[in-house]
């Protein structure tokens, strides 16, 4: 493992994630979270809270790339293997708390869905910043290929 590539990968999907965020709910779901306004913080609670959420997220992003490294497999595209590993994930997240939210929480159920399958798309996302940033830069040979070259023709 290579902790440097760990944290590289990590602050991208962080980043990523924060722009993402912002498209899902500030644009794509901003209508539904109005619509049921009534069961979140007022914006200006929110705002002294974000920094507690912000580094709440830069650690899951860490800790998302620790996990993607620990599986890795260097012969394999790390743009596939980093999708998989984040829909994988998103599966996780969405079965113990995104559905659970749903269910617990007074919002509309069109909400709670369209959340569950954002964060399908989310960390799809963010599974292919890490493995996009984590892979190594070396190519590797396919299987049953020798590294010994006869260049004498």
């Amino acid at each position: 493992m290579n902790y440097g590539r760990i944290v590289l990968a990590g602050l991208a999907a962080w980043i990523a994630s924060i722009a993402v965020g912002y498209v899902i709910n500030d644009v794509w779901l901003m209508r539904l979270y109005q619509a049921n306004a009534w069961a979140f913080r007022r914006v200006e609670d929110v705002r002294p809270l974000l920094p507690i959420g912000l580094g709440a997220q830069l650690l899951g992003c860490l800790a998302f790339a620790f996990a993607y490294a620990k599986g890795y497999e260097p012969e394999g595209s790390g743009l596939a293997q980093g999708i998989r590993f984040g829909l994988v994930a998103a599966v996780i997240v969405d079965g113990f708390a995104t559905a659970w939210n749903v269910v617990s929480q007074p919002i509309a159920v069109r909400l709670g869905v369209l959340e569950i399958v954002s964060r399908i798309g989310e960390f799809g996302i963010y599974g292919a910043v890490v493995g996009l940033t984590y892979q190594t830069d070396q190519p590797t040979l396919p299987q049953g290929v020798s590294e010994q070259y006869d260049l004498r023709g």
